[in-house]
């Protein structure tokens, strides 16, 4: 199953204690953290977050002087077992969709990852052509 969603991304100084404020921010407003990942360079990290309530969590974040944007992505689960996602990702690749990013988790027998395809629209209409082989 492929849908869109709402990314959010932070960007983070490089700096103790930055990811706990996110973290902290989040939960004293009651937001869930469904799903992120974190990159970094030398002088500073990118938080990217799939949240409970993404409109909250933007208007919380930038309260507390965070800085946000919100970004749509596709979300995906597949069966957690070998060759499921590169199956997904090569009939992606025939269709001439570049990913920009991708994070994954996996639970049990379901692996839900998210990317950020070059173009979202296509991206979904070929996931969503795929039917069953990619749930």
């Amino acid at each position: 199953m492929a849908m869109v969603t709402k990314q959010i991304s932070i960007f983070l100084e490089n700096k103790r204690g930055r990811i706990n404020d996110v973290t902290k921010v989040l939960a004293v407003n009651g937001i869930n953290m469904e799903a992120f990942c974190i990159a970094e360079t030398s002088d500073f990290g990118l938080m990217r977050l799939i949240v409970s309530e993404v409109d909250k969590a933007v208007e919380v974040l930038r309260a507390a002087d965070f800085a946000v944007i919100v970004t749509d992505v596709v979300s995906i689960s597949c069966p957690n077992v070998p060759g499921a996602l590169s199956s997904i990702l090569e009939r992606l690749a025939e269709k001439d969709i570049f990913i920009e990013y991708m994070y994954a988790f996996s639970q049990h027998e379901t692996a839900d990852v998210i990317i950020k395809p070059n173009n979202l629209d296509e991206c979904v209409r070929i996931l969503e052509g795929l039917g069953q082989d990619n749930r």
